[in-house]
């Protein structure tokens, strides 16, 4: 199994946090209260997140972080390369060095397939924005191309 972080999911509920008031400026402590975050956790992640441009950082009595630009100017694949390094399923999807990057490299038969995967993910992550986290689930689902069924409702007895 793949998954995030939890630096990369705390950097995602503080950019939420952020873009549900686009243009302000809050401070580290301010959104470790308002979502819940530890507030060494806050400060790591927006460092990070500063350092890659996605957030801008204001001295002063009103001082704190925002947005660099809109949120829907920032695409998941930015936020998650700053957080997690580049997205890759594998290792030898994102290898270009001289070494083998497993020792099955030589003789494996799949390995074209997951660079077809892994940039099939990277198109959808970068399809989506920030601003699209912030919106109803189903507004993202069809930005991916799920469509995935809707639930059904259930009545209580067998059908």
């Amino acid at each position: 199994m793949f998954r995030m972080s939890k630096m990369t999911d705390y950097g995602l509920v503080l950019l939420t946090e952020l873009a549900r008031d686009e243009g302000a400026t809050r401070t580290a402590r301010e959104l470790a209260e308002a979502t819940r975050v530890p507030l060494p956790s806050v400060s790591k992640v927006l460092k990070g997140l500063q350092g890659a441009g996605v957030l801008v950082s204001h001295r002063g009595a009103t001082g704190g972080y925002g947005l660099a630009r809109p949120a829907a100017a920032i695409p998941l694949t930015q936020i998650i390369t700053a957080l997690e390094g580049p997205v890759a399923i594998t290792e030898c999807v994102q290898h270009t060095g001289t070494e083998p990057a497993c020792e099955l490299e030589s003789v494996c038969r799949v390995r074209g397939h997951w660079r077809v995967i892994n940039q099939a993910i990277h198109d959808a992550l970068g399809r989506l924005t920030l601003a699209d986290l912030c919106a109803p689930t189903p507004r993202v689902e069809r930005l991916v191309g799920l469509n995935l069924p809707t639930r059904p409702t259930t009545t209580g007895g067998l059908s």
